[in-house]
């Protein structure tokens, strides 16, 4: 008998909407300064032609959200009509992951104030900590992140607060055709350069596997407030840029003097010009706070603003760098990419997309390090995986979508191809950037789905057991006497569980726990035994002893975003009198980051439950844990 149970629907939207806004509310940070660096003080129509896209795309997600409660990022939806097409999005949506972990990482030492000439080599060194803070799979990351989150919402408030007397002078500054740039097509071209803060649809779709049913309501409760705070605060703090001293009487873009007709690279414009373009909220704190408490006071609130947001870009670039992970273990479930990455480490991550979603951003600085021009290769990954989002889900006739919701979603697919267009033809860098991880990955596929034929031609001896054989035998019904509980791991503890069960005449469960996060997540698809083979030879092997020494034996499979109470909710709930776990064989330095979960068992167990901890080795050794206490005894 196998006991199986997935149980992640516990994200509710006041946990999700922060997460999200850690992407939109991200984005502004650069997105303000390269608004106002390309069209000066045009800049707020655009910000204001940006937000309506926005709201379009917001509202389009909404009914993906609902069309695909278990995932609706644009590998699912665009599967439904074509697997190459699914791979091309999620590619795409590689692209944009890479160059928001690398323009994040640039922009956070910006903010915190780290010089040019070590900016690069310290963004590397933080993408490579982050990853190392991923290999040990920490729990405590999305906390952080949803903490930052918060106090960024709330700092950013208080800007805007101060930002409020900046507005009059700011509003009558406000030229559509501010610097010459009034042809159509340089109108459309400057709206497409600042479409740079879409991408966190695409998280939201993706996390619908996990959100507290129902599904469609909170997904809305996600998106629109988000939506809200970042239309209305960028708009506010937009206009407030254009009422700074030192840019309130600038006519021409910067973008027009230094790089269209000086042809100036844009990592050599003045240090002035990069302070508002690279840092354009912590400028707009400084100097709105000087003006309202005095230049002493300014100074110390640019600076907290600067290390606030800063931690802030870090969190996006730990969120886009698991976001990577997620993608490519997706297509490697699927056959899309080598098996090699849906294998797991010791903490549950897939550690080949890890390794790959933290070198492709660090090689991309090592190649370019400007804002500017990072943004310029951004859009083009993440406007590509809308688009096909809303075409899969407008052309797919089987999805129960409203006529008026089809032609909008349409609409919007039209307008996302449109942008995407342009980009392809007006950045050839980024053209060639996104064009060589497409090529790159498309090779791949080709070469993994040939070498599956070739070996599917070649005759193989069928297996006569496998461990899913050995987990679903006759029922076991458990009997009176005593119970134990074994968290599964590794042939040792089994062996030792299997033994005290026989000398005890007990009944023997044994739980496994697949831990998940939301970057975890297949679209669609909730991990299961059958596609866990960590679970499966966990499981299987005190199946096999149990069965050779005559015990009888429950086995349990959980999928769970939290290990310690799975373990003592199905100890108390089955009744066991004794729980067996492995001691921890983590460094010093790891459980000081993901916690330790023995020792939060031992505080957390309940009377009348012994725990014993025990190292691999003979299993004649062990140490009883008492019960909310981490001491030791016989």
């Amino acid at each position: 008998m196998l006991v199986a149970e997935n149980r992640p629907r516990n994200l509710k939207w006041y946990h999700a909407g922060p997460l999200l806004f850690g992407d939109w509310g991200t984005s502004r940070l650069y997105v303000l300064g390269l608004a106002f660096y390309y069209t000066a003080h045009a800049s707020v129509i655009y910000l204001a032609a940006m937000s309506l896209i926005m709201a379009g795309i917001a509202w389009a997600y909404t009914v993906v959200c609902r069309c695909f409660p278990d995932g609706g990022g644009v590998y699912s939806a665009a599967r439904r009509l074509s697997p190459t097409l699914a791979v091309l999005g999620a590619t795409l949506l590689l692209c944009d992951y890479i160059v928001t972990a690398a323009l994040s990482g640039i922009e956070a030492f910006h903010y915190l104030g780290i010089g040019e000439s070590r900016v690069v080599i310290v963004s590397i060194a933080a993408i490579a900590v982050i990853g190392v803070v991923n290999w040990l799979g920490a729990r405590n990351a999305g906390r952080v992140a949803l903490l930052i989150a918060v106090v960024s919402i709330v700092l950013s408030a208080a800007i805007a607060v101060l930002c409020l007397p900046w507005l009059p002078d700011g509003l009558k500054r406000v030229s559509l055709h501010d610097g010459g740039q009034s042809s159509p097509w340089q109108m459309w071209e400057s709206l497409v350069r600042i479409v740079l803060a879409l991408s966190g649809l695409e998280a939201v779709a993706n996390m619908t596997g996990l959100m507290k049913p129902p599904v469609p309501r909170t997904a809305k409760r996600t998106i629109w407030p988000v939506l809200c705070e970042v239309v209305l605060l960028n708009l506010i703090f937009g206009v407030a840029l254009s009422a700074m001293p030192s840019l309130k009487d600038q006519v021409t873009p910067d973008y027009v003097r230094y790089e269209i007709r000086e042809k100036m690279e844009p990592e050599d414009v003045p240090a002035d010009v990069k302070e508002y373009r690279d840092t354009a909220m912590r400028m707009v704190a400084t100097v709105t706070a000087t003006r309202q408490f005095g230049e002493r006071t300014g100074h110390v609130f640019g600076i907290i603003t600067g290390v606030i947001f800063g931690l802030l870009l870090l969190s996006a670039v730990n969120t886009a760098v698991m976001a990577m992970v997620s993608v490519q273990y997706s297509l490697a479930q699927d056959g899309e990419l080598p098996k090699l990455a849906t294998r797991l480490n010791y903490s549950g991550v897939p550690w080949a997309p890890l390794l790959i979603s933290c070198l492709a951003p660090a090689v991309l600085l090592l190649l370019v390090a400007d804002v500017k021009a990072l943004g310029e290769l951004y859009a083009i990954g993440v406007v590509g995986a809308i688009a096909i989002n809303l075409f899969s889900c407008a052309a797919n006739s089987k999805l129960e979508v409203g006529k008026w919701e089809r032609i909008g979603l349409w609409g919007l697919a039209a307008l996302m191809g449109a942008i995407e267009l342009t980009i392809i033809v007006a950045k050839p860098h980024a053209t060639i950037f996104a064009g060589v991880i497409v090529l790159a990955v498309l090779v791949t596929r080709f070469l993994v789905q040939w070498r599956a034929r070739h070996v599917a031609a070649s005759p193989l001896p069928e297996p006569t057991l496998g461990w899913i054989a050995q987990l679903r035998e006759q029922p076991v019904i458990p009997g009176p006497g005593p119970r134990i509980m074994l968290a599964a791991r590794g042939r040792d503890q089994a062996a030792y569980a299997v033994d005290m069960a026989k000398r005890r005449k007990a009944t023997l469960f044994a739980i496994y726990v697949r831990t998940l996060r939301i970057m975890d997540i297949v679209p669609g698809q909730i991990p299961r035994i059958e596609s866990d083979p960590d679970g499966q030879a966990a499981l299987g092997t005190a199946a096999i002893l149990s069965r050779e020494a005559g015990v009888p034996f429950v086995p349990i499979y959980v999928t769970s975003t939290d290990v310690m109470s799975e373990i003592l909710d199905y100890t108390v709930t089955f009744g066991c009198d004794t729980l067996i776990m492995g001691k921890s064989q983590r460094t010093p330095f790891s459980r000081a980051v993901v916690g330790d979960v023995v020792a939060r068992v031992a505080e957390n167990l309940p009377e009348g439950v012994s725990l014993l901890t025990r190292a691999p080795g003979p299993f004649e050794h062990a140490e009883e844990v008492k019960p909310g206490s981490l001491r030791s005894g016989n």
